[in-house]
């Protein structure tokens, strides 16, 4: 079975509980299920294999012209959580189908949970590290979509924000140290990155790689100071929170810190953010949990205690710091899980999360009672559950570590004491909630669930004794697997039994439940402490950051953005003098080498026609209609100099879309005035005369050096190769439409989408026909003189018969779809201004925007056609046949292309034009309109 599938089986199944959601509650979790347990059945079939120290890689080409691909890899850590998403993503379904409610939709609820476990394994069996980026991003997404499911309340709405914007933040943080450590390294593959540690931590820029990477980890897994978003993510249905917390998410950030352990570990920087964050958030979290009254909300900040542990043992300098840290990824998974589902089963029988109210739960429903005590024993760590072997080993490496010199010492205390607290808050999650007398004011008498809803927890409870049991047989061969893909080797030996003597390990443990027992005693005066200090309200000050922020932003922007479109041509032409002029002044000759071409009499006076135009256009801006036929004479001038220089192609193409652009303007500014008023002060105009001056001077230079000096093209490879592999001898059409056709796809669909917005946005819209020029002179009297729509007519048929012939020599001869579509548009916008909107409809009853549609829809269908033929997209075909009376012919498919292209053309300008010239009302608007 091909390793892909693991990932693709799932996202395939995003869909199914969409589609069954009609069926049934239990077929729609039925019908979920099936991609992911064919996902975890392939896994499985790996086992033996990675247990034996080979892991698996598949790749699948996507565009190999640029590298990108579709990789794949399963090793130790890729395997462990790999068991851990879609183990307890099955579980997770089961719970949730008696956990929702009738009015919850199921399919929904589904469909983002299976988006949520794709997200997930994506990212931990990418061997690419921009697909492990996308899908990293993909994990908050979807975890947004799922904290936000009960959209009608405040809370998750709010908690939905908050996790996106802090884990959306740190995902680009990542994106930045992902492509810093791809540029060091000359790939992005992952296992070329796993072994080029060396040469990452020996560059001057590790630093910032690391800080960029440990953000993003920090952010998704709730590291102080980013721990803040996971308590309000509980605002999710619990079976979200059950996920997010145990085999998702928060453990994304956790796989980040193993996974680049062999990359990113080893330095003095590395040990002392790691170990230090790790450290705060353990205690933080610790003590934090012990003052909640929320039952998830105890649990959310004993998982950001826990990550922390799992973080500061990736941070000591100690030789089995990652092998007790993966240890613990498991058993938290496990214990963590359980104590969420059974925390959801107590709020859907009792109505309640509140243990003020929770009380003497045992006498209402001991069996579940009983589950979670179990899954609390253990993650309190008491002996005989697999929280306290992993504890255990985290002690004895705080003991064997000397990251801080004669400070190391404090790494166990504080050890301890976030232990200690551990065990306060598991105590009082015991007995407040199912001892401590009787329910207080609960919505509904608490009972037991439906059977199948505790199947879950108790597998899950199972596991917590059984790895506490017998570690070595459970969890041993899975352990030593995942420790040796984050070590990059074989790890140091160590043993999993349960009783390794009496040492001090076993003493701090033994302090830290008699502490914790004292703490839970005596809890009222610490309760009484704490309600000393003011307790912030993490979504209140998330928002008063983000209105400060955007306040800032909206300051800043107005004061960038006032409207002024010289100020922005100001700042422009400032920063591109700043980042190119600068750089000039390292040239020391401006000349090079390269023979230059003699200019002529007729090349000289063009070029200062040119000058001259360029400057009247300037000077005589306020007069609109001048400085438009100046500028109609840059063009011309421009398309005479394409012609000269040998670039016919772009002379034609250049000359009609002049002809088009001074028709859209005329239209345009016969609805302006046609004088306007002095914008600006004597100084400012001299200050803008200096600065363009200085503008054209850098750019003169940079042109005059870049012409003089020999330099290497493409157009060498596209001459020989236009007819050999595109059939045409006309290169620039062949690149147009073989070589760069997917450019020119893109290009056409750009133009069609602008010239619909354009369209739409003047298709209501009617503005005042103006009845006299500037001096007061009415308009004539005849908008539609009888020569001019005589000529008009007459032209049209040659202007057509030139389009077709355009368009058919294009292959081989200056031409072409695009040519000939503004050939042909010029020619039916002349009928427009000859003979008026009106008569135009009559006679040329044409949708344009199906035009656009269609000429889009051709091209696409040309290039879509070689996939029938096992060829790539827009890959052309050619022969030659012999016709009656024609003789030899060429046949393209390219042609087909490029009359998608000439329908686009003729589309887009017809849309915009003839929709200008209908703009005009006779009826003068009012004082009241204007305003």
């Amino acid at each position: 079975m091909s390793l892909l599938w693991i990932p693709l089986l799932p996202m395939f199944g995003t869909l199914m509980p969409l589609l069954s959601a009609r069926w049934g509650r239990s077929t729609c979790a039925l019908v979920t299920a099936l991609a992911p347990a064919l996902a975890l059945a392939i896994v499985l079939s790996y086992l033996p294999q990675v247990f034996a120290g080979q892991p698996l890689q598949q790749t699948l080409s996507w565009i190999p012209a640029i590298g990108l691909e579709l990789s794949f890899r399963l090793d130790g850590l890729a395997l462990l959580f790999a068991l851990l998403i879609l183990g307890i993503g099955l579980l997770i379904i089961l719970y949730a189908r008696y956990y929702l409610s009738e009015k919850d939709s199921m399919g929904r609820f589904y469909a983002y949970l299976i988006l949520f476990m794709t997200a997930m394994l994506g990212i931990v069996l990418s061997n690419n590290l921009i697909q492990l980026w996308l899908y990293w991003e993909l994990t908050s997404i979807s975890s947004f979509l799922l904290i936000s499911f009960w959209s009608e309340r405040s809370d998750a709405r709010k908690g939905a924000r908050m996790a996106l914007s802090i884990t959306g933040a740190g995902g680009l943080a990542l994106l930045a140290g992902l492509l810093m450590i791809g540029d060091m390294v000359g790939s992005y593959d992952l296992q070329t990155v796993l072994a080029s540690g060396e040469l990452i931590r020996n560059n001057p820029l590790y630093p910032v790689v690391l800080v960029l990477v440990l953000l993003g980890a920090f952010t998704k897994s709730a590291q102080f100071p980013f721990h803040f978003w996971l308590p309000h993510a509980m605002a999710a249905p619990t079976p979200v929170s059950a996920y997010l917390h145990s085999a998702t998410m928060v453990k994304a950030g956790l796989f980040l810190l193993a996974r680049f352990y062999p990359v990113l570990a080893g330095t003095e920087l590395w040990f002392l953010i790691v170990s230090l964050t790790g450290l705060a958030t353990l205690l933080l979290g610790a003590y934090i949990a012990l003052f909640k009254h929320d039952l998830k909300g105890l649990l959310a900040y004993s998982t950001i205690s826990h990550l922390g542990l799992i973080t500061l043992l990736l941070g000591l300098d100690s030789h089995l710091g990652p092998v007790a840290a993966v240890f613990h990824i498991i058993n938290h998974a496990i214990f963590k899980a359980s104590l969420f589902m059974a925390a959801g089963i107590i709020d859907h029988e009792s109505g309640s999360r509140d243990m003020r109210k929770l009380n003497g739960l045992w006498n209402y429903m001991p069996y579940t009672a009983t589950l979670a005590m179990v899954a609390a024993a253990s993650m309190a760590g008491v002996p005989l559950f697999n929280g306290f072997l992993s504890k255990e080993m985290f002690f004895a490496e705080t003991l064997d570590q000397g990251a801080f010199g004669s400070l190391s010492w404090m790494i166990p205390v504080l050890a301890t004491v976030g232990a200690t607290f551990s065990v306060a808050y598991s105590i009082r999650f015991i007995h407040d909630v199912f001892f401590n007398g009787e329910p207080v004011d609960l919505p509904r008498t608490p009972h037991e669930p439906p059977r199948y809803m505790k199947v879950p927890v108790e597998i899950l409870v199972a596991l917590c004794l059984l790895v506490g049991v017998f570690p070595e047989f459970v969890v041993g061969d899975l352990l030593a697997s995942a420790s040796s893909a984050v070590l990059g080797g074989l790890p140091p030996s160590y043993s999993l039994s349960v009783w390794h003597g009496f040492n001090l390990p076993l003493v701090m443990s033994l302090v830290a439940m008699g502490g914790g027992l004292l703490i839970y005693h005596n809890r009222r005066n610490l309760f009484r402490f704490q309600a000393q200090f003011p307790e912030p309200d993490a979504k209140v000050v998330f928002d008063d950051v983000v209105q400060w922020v955007l306040a800032r932003c909206a300051s800043f922007m107005g004061w960038l953005e006032n409207g002024s479109l010289q100020r922005y041509m100001l700042c422009l032409m400032l920063l591109a003098l700043a980042l190119i002029g600068i750089p000039m002044m390292e040239l020391n000759t401006t000349a090079g080498l390269r023979p230059q071409i003699p200019v002529s009499n007729i090349m000289a006076a063009a070029a200062i026609l040119l000058c001259l135009c360029s400057l009247a256009t300037v000077i005589w801006h306020r007069k609109r209609l001048i400085a438009l036929l100046m500028l109609s004479v840059v063009g011309l001038i421009v398309s005479i100099s394409f012609a000269v220089f040998s670039a016919p192609d772009l002379a034609l193409t250049q000359l009609l879309v002049e002809v088009a652009t001074v028709i859209l303007l005329m239209l345009a500014l016969f609805f302006l005035p046609q004088r306007t008023p002095k914008e600006s002060s004597p100084s400012r105009i001299v200050r803008d005369l200096g600065i363009a001056a200085l503008i054209g001077g850098v750019i003169g230079t940079i042109n005059y050096a870049l012409m003089t000096r020999p330099f290497e093209t493409l157009s060498d490879f596209f001459i020989a190769n236009a007819k050999t592999g595109g059939g045409g001898t006309n290169v620039v059409n062949v690149i147009l439409v073989d070589f760069r056709g997917f450019d020119t796809f893109g290009e056409i669909t750009v133009l069609g989408i602008a010239a619909l917005g354009i369209y739409k946005l003047i298709a209501q819209m009617r503005l005042f026909m103006p009845t006299s020029d500037m001096d007061g002179r009415p308009w004539a009297q005849d908008k539609h003189p009888l020569i001019l729509g005589v000529i008009s007519q007459g032209l049209l048929p040659l202007a057509l018969l030139v389009s077709v012939f355009i368009f058919l020599r294009g292959h081989n001869l200056p031409g072409g779809g695009f040519i000939a579509g503004l050939i042909t548009a010029i020619a039916l916008i002349q009928q427009y201004v000859a003979h008026g909107v009106d008569w135009m409809k009559e006679r040329l009853k044409i949708d344009y925007q199906w035009l656009i549609g269609s000429g889009l829809l051709i091209a696409f269908a040309t290039g879509a056609g070689s996939w029938f033929f096992d060829r790539p997209f827009l890959t052309s075909w050619f022969d030659y046949v012999n016709w009656p009376v024609v003789g030899k012919f060429e046949l393209a498919s390219a042609m087909l292309f490029d009359l998608g292209v000439y329908l686009t053309v003729i589309g887009a300008v017809l849309l915009i034009l003839a929709n200008l010239g209908k703009l005009t009302t006779g009826e003068r608007p009012t004082q009241t309109e204007h305003e």
